[in-house]
């Protein structure tokens, strides 16, 4: 391996999951950061989440309501 080309690989790095929970893996980042973990994803929860899929297509509607599309 050339020295001096790899990066610093941290034995202990923090992950911290938006629902709140923590713990340590390596990684050659200094802190990570993410929105799902294994506390909380439906898959390992066996819960249910609702994604409100309703208020974005009201969303493109009202975005593009002036543009007139016909259908072929």
């Amino acid at each position: 391996m050339k020295e001096g080309i790899h990066p610093e690989y941290n034995e202990e790095v923090v992950v911290k999951c938006a629902c709140g929970n923590t713990f340590t893996t390596g990684s050659i980042k200094k802190e990570i950061k993410v929105e799902i973990c294994s506390q909380c994803h439906p898959f390992f929860t066996g819960k249910q989440k609702f994604v409100d899929s309703a208020g974005r297509i009201e969303k493109f509607r009202r975005k593009y309501k002036d543009f007139n599309i016909e259908k072929k």
